[in-house]
């Protein structure tokens, strides 16, 4: 086994209460090889990241129960996945909306609907940085 990582030994965490957007983001990253983790919501995210240890986290903001701020929120005050890059799903493109995710330390954001290219190029760009640190 090398020791660098290829994309299948990379596991991507979506969480989105949107059965439709989880399921394009399982597709568009299967296809791509990367292993995909699914959760409905924050608590569900919450309990299965010790198990799963993702590498990278996409993160709906409007979800039921614990929303996608108080869920980036825990991510990173948590000791073991405080450097976890989360990244924010949104259909609000706004200012407000971004400056609010910076502020619970999501590492960027992208506005959904996203597409294939968009998806994959920002795993890309955080996967680009997992392994050269």
């Amino acid at each position: 086994m090398t020791t660098s990582p290829d994309n299948a030994s990379l596991k991507i965490m979506v969480i989105d209460d949107s059965s439709t957007i989880r399921r394009s983001a399982e597709i568009f990253l299967g296809q791509a090889g990367y292993q995909v983790v699914l959760a409905d919501d924050g608590f569900d995210a919450l309990a299965k990241m010790n198990d799963h240890k993702p590498a990278l986290i996409f993160c709906d903001i409007l979800m039921p129960r614990l929303d996608g701020y108080q869920t980036c929120a825990l991510i990173k005050k948590s000791a073991k996945f405080h450097a976890t890059p989360v990244i924010m799903l949104s259909s609000k493109d706004g200012l407000f909306d971004r400056a609010r995710g910076a502020m619970v330390g999501s590492d960027a954001y992208l506005t959904k609907p996203f597409t294939k290219d968009s998806l994959l190029k920002t795993v890309r760009e955080y996967t680009t940085q997992l392994v050269t640190k």
